[in-house]
């Protein structure tokens, strides 16, 4: 992805807030867990990488309080404002191109960031390099690939045409440079950025309100490129979303694939 490209689903666009909203109550429960486990707590330092949204920013700001801080950074930072006061530090900040933004971090988390990050390699590099010795590394990356369908029951044609956008949505994402395969490669990648006792789950909603709201304002987001590239028709896209608002389908996303360990 080059900077004239732009992000596919810019954090600018009104349909930015309902797909946060729809991650945080798909996935905040997931986040949260992992995070309590590994021992977030007053006056932790915390580094949320491409926070996009508030709601794990403001999890972290209560958990490590006024004795600790939380760096959210960005490429986007719009919709951090209303978390902007201490403990947190906002900083418009790309992972793949910049410097930590400090070090002697107690953690690091970045959640489906990495997967469409171009320099994934020197992102996660620096993320592990900022923390403290002892200090935990926890990445969230969804694998496309692993599980590519909208609807894995496709047993009629609205489930056929679900799916046949969503192969068109992951067509968008790779030719941005998306890697569709990452989730599954975190464990072995913390490993090889020196990270220890490295462990890994994954999180697969099906049928969940939020998948339904999480559809509608992708495809609403991306509809226009969807018909430039000639993928979906608008009349398609039209019928999709009636399908799917109808609350008569059962949608699911790509498995969630949660990987954390510690440096040495």
């Amino acid at each position: 992805m080059t900077s004239s490209d732009g992000y596919l689903l810019d954090n600018r666009q009104d349909e930015a807030g309902r797909r946060f909203d729809a991650f945080a109550t798909l996935f905040d429960p997931t986040t949260f867990r992992h995070l309590e486990a590994l021992g977030v707590g007053s006056g932790s330092r915390c580094w949320e990488v491409g926070a996009g949204g508030a709601s794990v920013v403001s999890w972290l700001a209560a958990k490590v309080g006024p004795a600790g801080q939380v760096v959210a950074t960005d490429i986007d930072t719009s919709r951090l404002v209303p978390a902007a006061r201490p403990p947190v530090r906002v900083l418009v900040h790309d992972v793949g191109a910049g410097e930590a933004p400090g070090e002697g971090f107690d953690l690091v988390h970045a959640r489906l960031v990495l997967v469409h990050v171009p320099d994934r390699e020197r992102a996660l590099r620096s993320m592990a390099e900022s923390l403290r010795p002892g200090g935990r590394l926890l990445i969230e990356d969804a694998d496309p690939a692993l599980q590519p369908l909208i609807c894995p029951d496709e047993h009629g044609p609205r489930e056929r045409l679900a799916n046949r956008l969503r192969h068109g949505f992951r067509r968008l994402l790779a030719d941005r440079g998306a890697d569709l395969s990452y989730g599954r490669t975190l464990p072995r990648l913390l490993r090889e950025a020196g990270l220890h006792g490295v462990q890994a789950d994954a999180y697969f909603p099906v049928a969940s309100p939020a998948c339904t709201a999480l559809e509608v304002a992708t495809v609403r987001q991306i509809r226009d490129r969807l018909v430039a590239a000639g993928l979906a028709t608008d009349a398609e896209i039209d019928q999709h979303l009636a399908d799917v608002e109808s609350g008569t389908m059962d949608l699911a996303t790509a498995p969630l694939i949660s990987a954390w360990g510690r440096k040495a």
